[in-house]
Parts: structure tokens; C-alpha cells; sequence
């Protein structure tokens, strides 16, 4: 059951990121991407792994140190609760970013590979959108709620 869990974590999130990748201009993906209940689904895989491990997990967040830590993720459920909360805030990190691109009128062919690198290691996809982010003040046209094509944004 664990096993699906973990699977099913992502299998959650993924139909939100692919609108956010291959429909951005689509007026439903707009909507998903503004809701941050999203990750509803997600929270109860991860209440369904933690709440087992619970006394394990209370130990790991309320007294960190690498050894608790490392004892709460060879566990099964401890490891699959963790990345359902991965999963989850990654998600909700990837609509603020996506909604951040259509606000600054980033283009989608730009925003969807990096999308994509921070599905797969949300951190350096972060770190690479803030700092295209720095260069950029929002777009007339998307401070309008007009959003670029691809080919005529950046």
C-alpha cells in the first residue's frame, strides 16, 4: 500500500504541472494554477503515510538532527510521507512560478522547460527562475491580463 502511495503522490500533481506546461494559455490552467487546493489530495496521501510513523516523525521535525532524520526515512511510510510533502510544495512552488511568468509575460516556451527542471529538482528551477525574475518588471500587456505569445515574449 505504501508503494502506491508514493506513486500516487505524484500521479496527483502531475495533471496540474502538464496543464502549466503544454495549456498555459489556457483560461482553465489560469484558474488550477490560482488555487492552492491543488495540493489537497496530495496532503491526504501524505497524512495517510505520516499519521503510522507519527511518534517517529514528531521525533525527526521536533528535535532535528541528521541520525533522526535518516531513522524516519528508512521507514517506508516516514520515506513516502516525505515525498508526498515534497511533491505537494513543489507543486504549489511551480503555480506561484507559473502564475509569476504569465504576471512578468515570460514566455511559455521559456517557462516550460524550467517547469520541468523543477518538477525534477525544484531547487535549481527555483534558483534559475528568481534570478530571470530579477531582470524582468511585468509586461504592459500582462499588467493589462494580456498574456505574450510565445513568439513575441522573451
Amino acid at each position: 500500500m505504501t508503494g502506491f502511495l508514493f506513486e500516487l503522490s505524484f500521479l496527483l500533481a502531475a495533471p496540474v504541472w502538464l496543464l502549466m506546461i503544454s495549456a498555459p494559455g489556457w483560461r482553465g490552467t489560469e484558474r488550477i494554477a490560482a488555487s492552492p487546493l491543488t495540493v489537497v489530495p496530495i496532503l491526504a496521501v501524505y497524512l495517510a503515510m505520516a499519521i503510522p510513523v507519527f511518534p517517529e516523525l514528531w521525533t525527526a521535525v521536533s528535535s532535528p538532527d541528521i541520525d533522526t532524520f535518516r531513522d524516519l526515512t528508512a521507514l517506508a511510510n516516514g520515506a513516502g510521507a516525505i515525498w508526498a510533502q515534497v511533491i505537494a510544495w513543489d507543486l504549489l512552488l511551480g503555480q506561484w512560478m507559473y502564475r509569476e511568468a504569465r504576471r512578468l509575460g515570460f514566455s511559455p516556451l521559456l517557462m516550460g522547460p524550467l517547469l520541468v527542471l523543477t518538477i525534477l529538482l525544484s531547487p535549481v528551477g527555483l534558483l534559475l527562475f528568481l534570478a530571470l525574475r530579477a531582470t524582468r518588471k511585468p509586461s504592459p500587456l500582462a499588467a493589462r491580463g494580456v498574456h505574450p505569445s510565445p513568439d513575441t515574449a522573451a
